[in-house]
């Protein structure tokens, strides 16, 4: 158990808890594998467990009554979701769960961590602070979403994955999925790309992308005032 609440030590929304608390939480909690491609939970399921990361790639998802996928947002490790649900009186899952890559979860058992926070004062405005920036996020995403054009989307999602220190990296995840986060279709994103890459601002080869010239895509990213470019890592929260 001393490897667990290590694990959960490092994630935010455990910070401050006390070592009681930490040990009551690792205590309910469990650990989870999950292959490339199988699901984690689906769509309207109980939500009696919210989750943290420990290594992978998960997508959470939302299908249409037709059956189609709009990617709500990718996670990667270190980060928790479906948190907020632990709030409502009978939560199901809201989105689908599937692994991009093969991915190792801790699963805390939502139930007994609320009854807990209600002795927890410290630990209820750590939350809310997280819940608050995720807001804020999902606010921020609605205006990018409806404000800015799509190649302003993939001008700017390209700046944010790329290193400041290098004009090459990978694509970490499929091309289509990337397009459904941006909420483009994928003949869209593939025309975009192939716009950018005939104009001289991008070469890719498979999942590879080479900067040719940065200054442009920025252009392209800048005219709906995207955000600067921030090097490889997470991406926004907006979590179930």
């Amino acid at each position: 158990m001393d490897k667990l609440i290590e694990t959960l030590r490092k994630a935010h929304l455990f910070t401050q808890l006390s070592q009681e608390q930490i040990e009551r939480v690792a205590r309910k909690a469990r650990h989870v594998t999950v292959a490339e491609g199988k699901t984690l939970f689906s769509q309207g399921d109980p939500a009696d467990r919210f989750f943290l990361v420990v290594a992978g790639q998960l997508k959470l998802f939302r299908l249409s009554p037709e059956g189609n996928e709009k990617v709500i947002e990718i996670i990667t490790p270190g980060h928790t979701f479906a948190e907020a649900l632990m709030f409502l009186e009978r939560p199901r899952y809201p989105v689908g769960c599937t692994a991009l890559l093969p991915a190792e979860v801790i699963a805390v058992d939502a139930r007994d961590f609320n009854q807990m926070l209600r002795g927890s004062a410290e630990t209820c405005l750590l939350l809310l602070g997280e819940l608050s920036a995720r807001l804020r996020g999902l606010v921020r995403e609605i205006d990018e979403l409806s404000l800015q054009s799509a190649t302003c989307r993939i001008a700017g999602y390209l700046l944010k994955r790329a290193p400041a220190d290098a004009d090459e990296f990978q694509l970490d995840i499929p091309k289509g999925v990337i397009a459904s986060r941006l909420s483009v279709k994928p003949e869209t994103f593939s025309r975009i790309i192939r716009q950018l890459a005939e104009g001289g601002v991008i070469e890719v080869h498979g999942s590879m992308v080479r900067i040719r010239d940065r200054a442009a895509l920025r252009r392209e990213a800048d005219v709906c005032g995207a955000p600067p470019e921030a090097g490889p890592g997470p991406h926004p929260p907006l979590h179930a």
